[in-house]
């Protein structure tokens, strides 16, 4: 069972930024790696999760909703098994848990349904 490990959250200030990671472990191959279509989602309290950023493993081929564009990129290190996700200029509206998932042959990049695996989630607070 494919496993995924965030981390970086924290608590910055408006227009501060956070790096976050994700680990993603017990992959049966580098082939099956490869099929991947990792994405973070967030979750604000009393919000339905939403899709923020994603990337292709195979080709780095990138995702964003229009929310973070600009703000945030997405990037791989196939090597690791890991992707991150830096945040820069970040507002109130960013705070929620952040999580990453992986999904194989993804169509509907942002569709939850499409992602079969997820971490555990990692808190991001922006003050005022």
């Amino acid at each position: 069972q494919v496993q995924l490990v965030e981390a970086g959250g924290g608590s910055v200030q408006t227009a501060g930024s956070l790096r976050l990671s994700c680990i993603v472990s017990k992959v049966p191959s580098n082939n099956y790696y490869n099929t991947f279509t990792i994405t973070w989602f967030r979750q604000a309290h009393g919000n339905e999760r939403e899709g923020v950023a994603g990337i292709d493993i195979q080709d780095s081929r990138t995702y964003y909703a229009d929310s973070v564009k600009g703000r945030f990129t997405i990037s791989g290190d196939k090597a690791k098994n890991t992707v991150f996700l830096q945040m820069n200029s970040l507002t109130p509206e960013d705070t929620a848990m952040y999580y990453c998932a992986a999904g194989r042959y993804v169509a509907d990049k942002f569709g939850r349904s499409e992602y079969g695996s997820w971490g555990q989630g990692t808190q991001v607070t922006v003050s005022s």
